[in-house]
């Protein structure tokens, strides 16, 4: 008889679906350190990045029990994205809550540039880049994969990634070097634009 921790993601998604809590257990513990440490690298805080990563595991729980998970093998992508609109709720969130007076400053304080965020426009090329650059991340060769998301998502040293990976520290910057050179030729390949400006 399989054991639940020999199932595949979606398999496990299906049983936690049919009631068998469990399931959920061994998913929690297969993904926790992969989505803290996509949380973690963004938020910067431990504490945020407790409280989002929580969030972001009652959600999926939540959209679960609602049948609204779609198989599509790709669990992992699917709750770092729950996590990554939570931390986007967040910053807006906190964001409206900044509200500064402009009578209580001589100069105009909504006309300094060194104030402004970023326009809308800004915040849709920045998202299309990312969300670009994951999409072409899955087409490298899983070595090459693996160092990136240590690297990026897991801010990992190349040191750690040296011991993670069983390889040398030349081995492992090696692939850093190619996964980018590939990541640039597919972008040329596909017209892809990688720049903000």
């Amino acid at each position: 008889m399989m054991q639940l921790k020999d199932l595949t993601d979606e398999q496990l998604v299906v049983a936690y679906a049919k009631g068998e809590n469990t399931a959920f257990d061994v998913l929690l513990n297969r993904h926790k350190s992969g989505v803290f440490s996509y949380i973690y690298f963004i938020v910067r805080s431990r504490e945020l990045a407790e409280d989002i990563f929580q969030e972001t595991f009652v959600k999926a729980i939540m959209m679960i029990k609602q049948d609204r998970y779609v198989d599509n093998g790709k669990f992992r992508a699917w709750i770092n994205r729950i996590a990554h609109n939570l931390i986007i709720d967040h910053y807006r969130q906190e964001k409206n809550c900044q509200v500064v007076s402009n009578d209580d400053y001589e100069f105009d304080l909504l006309n300094d540039v060194k104030v402004a965020d970023g326009t809308i426009e800004d915040a849709m090329v920045h998202n299309q880049i990312m969300s670009d650059v994951q999409h072409l991340i899955e087409y490298l060769p899983d070595n090459q994969k693996e160092v990136l998301q240590l690297r990026y998502y897991q801010d990992c040293s190349f040191q750690e990634i040296a011991e993670k990976t069983g390889v040398s520290i030349n081995t492992a910057l090696g692939r850093m070097r190619y996964a980018i050179l590939n990541i640039r030729r597919m972008a040329d390949e596909k017209q892809i634009i990688l720049t903000e400006n």
